[in-house]
Order: C-alpha cells, then structure tokens, then sequence
C-alpha cells in the first residue's frame, strides 16, 4: 500500500495514524500541497480530486477522502465498534467532523500557519463556527472519555487530528479543557507522536 500524503494535513495524519495503529504495511509518498503536488498530471491520473490523502492499494485500486480511507483501513479491527448503534455513532462524529468541524478548525490553522494571516483578520464567521465545533466537542466530551461509549474508536482519531491543532488557527483550547483531556487520551491510546 502507497499513502500519498503531506503531514502538515490533518486528514492525511489520520490515515498514517490508522495504519501505524493497525500495523499495516505502507510507504508514505510526501505530496506538498503547498508545493502544487497534487496538482501534476501524474497525481491528477491517480485522483482527478487534486487532493491529499490518496492511498493505493495494493492491488492498485486507488481510494481517497480520509474517512473513506480510515474506515477501509480499519475494516474489523477495536478501533470500529461491533455494536450496530455504537458503530452508527462513531458515523455519526466522522460525519460531523467532515461538515461542522474540519472546515472551519482546520481552514482557520491554514490561513493563520501557512498563509500567515493574523488571527484578528479571519472570516467571523469561520471563527465563531470552530469555536463551536470545539464547544460541541467539549459538551460530548465533559463526563466521556471517548466520544464513542464503547471505547477510542474511528471517531476520536478523526476529530483529533485538526483538534489538537486548533491552536494554529487562535482557538484557546485552554478554554475547553475536556477536549484537552480527550486530545491526551486519544494520543496516548493510538501512541500518536507525530507533531501538533
């Protein structure tokens, strides 16, 4: 199996992590996005999307979007639930994370990390949204340790990787500390090193 992937990309850590955390086999393909990697002829051949992650298999069958990756990946293994609700749950947050999440958290730690806007120069609305995605994360998190109730799951590894960031983008995760706990947690259950 080939991973495409840049590791400042939350999305792409969430697959390197799944596979170190399941033992599979894999060579990492660094791809800049900042770089116009994904953008080549050769890249676009493999994934029209232009974006990173891509994993091909090892069958050469391609695959891309992050959660589609990860759930492929963990295919039978703890991190997805054998109960039908629980595992309906952890949908539920890749989901969430994809749509209320992901958008704002990680695109307000690009513009500030990469393009080097100030804090005080992003988009209200985009600020107010991850702070909510954040507040929302805190309320499902204050009395749990995962957000599953059957333990760390596809779920938690989702949401962590562009959470723990969150301070690239001017979010005080001081101000949420169940999340700050949950991030320990997750970390340290998945043995996740990789730098914030």
């Amino acid at each position: 199996m080939r991973i495409y992937g840049d590791p400042i990309s939350g999305n792409c850590l969430k697959v390197k992590w799944t596979a170190d955390y399941l033992g599979l086999p894999y060579d990492w393909a660094e791809t800049g996005v900042l770089t116009g990697a994904t953008r080549t002829p050769a890249f676009l051949a493999m994934n029209p999307a232009g974006q990173v992650p891509l994993v091909i298999l090892a069958d050469g069958r391609p695959l891309a979007q992050s959660n589609a990756i990860i759930l492929l990946l963990a295919e039978g293994s703890d991190l997805i639930p054998a109960d039908a609700y629980d595992r309906a749950r952890m949908l539920e947050w890749l989901f969430w994370e994809q749509y209320s999440h992901e958008p704002y958290v990680a695109v307000a730690r690009f513009q500030v990390k990469y393009l080097g806007k100030p804090v005080d120069s992003l988009d209200a609305k985009l600020v107010e949204r991850g702070a909510g995605a954040l507040a929302r994360l805190e309320q499902a998190l204050t009395g749990a340790d995962y957000l599953v109730d059957s333990g760390v799951t596809l779920a938690d590894l989702s949401l962590v990787a562009y959470t723990r960031m969150a301070g690239d983008g001017g979010f005080d995760l001081a101000l949420y500390p169940a999340v700050q706990a949950w991030i320990g947690r997750v970390e340290a259950a998945l043995n996740i090193t990789d730098p914030a």
